[in-house]
């Protein structure tokens, strides 16, 4: 992991900090073409160059997104096509919702092979 990712895991306090950094594995498990990186200062998540997903912590408000990017999507005429954005709430203090993760990464997974 890189120093920037490191300090932004590093810097959440607890439970918040354990959370997301299980959250990390869980999402770089699904599939070992998951790239890690820093991107608009969270942690961002892509798969053979496309979004995939990020994790946010704003205030005390855990998020995991989802993101189909706009390249996968069907084209329609006159309008300009945007990343779309699928997010939820995870409560740190709970288990962790690892079937319905899962359902989702191997659904966006699923559309980005798909689109390629």
């Amino acid at each position: 992991m890189n120093t920037t990712l490191e300090s932004y895991y590093l810097s959440k306090p607890e439970p918040y900090q354990s959370c997301l950094l299980a959250l990390k594995d869980i999402i770089l498990r699904a599939n070992p073409g998951i790239c890690h990186e820093r991107k608009f200062q969270i942690p961002f998540f892509t798969y053979k160059n496309k979004k995939l997903g990020y994790l946010w912590l704003n205030q005390k408000k855990l998020m995991l997104g989802f993101c189909l990017d706009k390249s996968l999507q069907e084209a329609i005429a006159g309008i300009k096509p945007k990343d779309k954005y699928e997010s939820f709430r995870i409560d740190p203090n709970a288990d962790l919702p690892v079937e319905i993760i899962m359902e989702k990464l191997t659904y966006y997974l699923a559309k980005i092979e798909a689109g390629i």
